[in-house]
């Protein structure tokens, strides 16, 4: 299976998000180690797999036709 990798900026740029939002506030409570991240050679670089990051935000997209962004990460869904 061919995945593709990106950095943090890569996907800010993929996903029209900064940085630094994709750092402090979906890494960790959205976006997983050993899911949707790893740090090959146990180094500090990031490398986010695209496909399982696209798979999480469609997803989200078809679990709430309205959604709450809640300050944790998590989300409201108003039912």
């Amino acid at each position: 299976m061919n995945l593709t990798y990106l950095t943090t900026e890569e996907l800010a740029e993929r996903i029209k998000y900064e940085p630094c939002t994709i750092r402090n506030q979906l890494k960790d409570s959205v976006l997983l180690e050993g899911t949707h991240y790893f740090r090959p050679f146990q180094g500090r670089k990031i490398l986010y797999i695209w496909e399982r990051v696209e798979e999480r935000m469609l997803q989200d997209a078809d679990n709430c036709s309205f959604a709450i962004p809640m300050a944790n990460g998590g989300i409201a869904s108003g039912h």
